[in-house]
């Protein structure tokens, strides 16, 4: 008999994983900012990014539109583009985010567009408190929490309309794939929409997707080493050589190569899951 995965357990797992690769574990021992040189850089990809039309974008306008005097927490909300998109439409917004550094340039950025009616608290999900809304929205925030139950029932509890979460839905023939296959026997590597969805079926919800059709820009890496360390890196490997032949040829077969950088292949996209509570 096939062996049934526990979703909820994986989604542990992998969000453990994420967080030791990144170092977020360590800083937040140390009681350190995991974003705090990282902020402004974070918000130029963001800019960069919205600079091509996204149709989860235009479904949370219109979603906010047809609710009057709509009001939001933004779970996450980093460096404000979403608290900043979705203020024209609400009564208010509830910006909540844990890093002084994020909430520094989310504060510059409200001010730029003159915006008053978004609230910028500290704190994380799904340890803080807040009053209802009619809906709960969180863009790639959940990644860090290995409660993913917790999480979502936490955005339940205080949404009279609708949660929104926004994750990131790599292909299933990506490198990193393919890599973790090879070490896990299963294709991620780290939390993301396929496990959330799965997930969130595990909990007894039955979501809608919204599949976003472009696929997010490359990487790049400095050279085929460069690359090979950041398999290592995500999958925690660093100590360990037993792969490396396997990776490099993977590195091998699917990357480019162009004005001196190694291009890794277009392999994500975004998927918003949605329900009403």
């Amino acid at each position: 008999m096939e062996k049934v995965t526990d979703w909820l357990a994986l989604w542990e797992t992998l969000s453990d994983l994420q967080n030791r690769s990144w170092g977020y574990t360590k800083k937040k021992v140390e009681g350190k900012d995991a974003w705090k040189d990282r902020a402004r850089q974070f918000h130029e990809m963001v800019k960069k990014r919205w600079e091509r039309p996204d149709s989860s974008r235009d479904f949370i306008v219109a979603s906010l539109q047809q609710t009057p005097d709509a009001t939001v927490i933004d779970i996450g909300a980093g460096t404000g583009s979403w608290s900043v998109l979705m203020a024209p439409h609400a009564t208010g917004v509830t910006a909540l985010e844990p890093s002084d550094a994020m909430q520094e340039v989310l504060a510059e950025n409200l001010a730029s567009f003159q915006i008053a009616n978004v609230t910028i608290r500290g704190g994380e999900w799904p340890d803080t408190d807040v009053a209802p809304h009619d809906f709960a929205f969180a863009s790639h925030s959940m990644y860090g929490c290995r409660d993913f139950k917790a999480f979502v029932e936490k955005m339940i509890e205080v949404s009279r309309k609708r949660c929104f979460l926004l994750l990131r839905a790599p292909l299933p023939d990506s490198i990193m794939a393919d890599a973790a296959r090879r070490v896990w026997g299963q294709p991620h590597d780290s939390p993301n929409f396929q496990i959330a969805f799965n997930a969130l079926l595990q909990m007894g919800i039955f979501p809608n997707v919204l599949m976003e059709s472009g696929l997010w820009d490359p990487w790049t890496s400095s050279s085929m080493a460069d690359a090979l360390s950041e398999i290592k890196r995500r999958l925690c490997l660093t100590e360990d050589s037993s792969h490396d032949d396997y990776f490099m040829g993977l590195l091998k077969e699917k990357m480019t190569e162009d004005s001196g950088q190694v291009i890794w292949p277009r392999e994500t996209r975004s998927a918003m899951v949605y329900w009403d509570v």
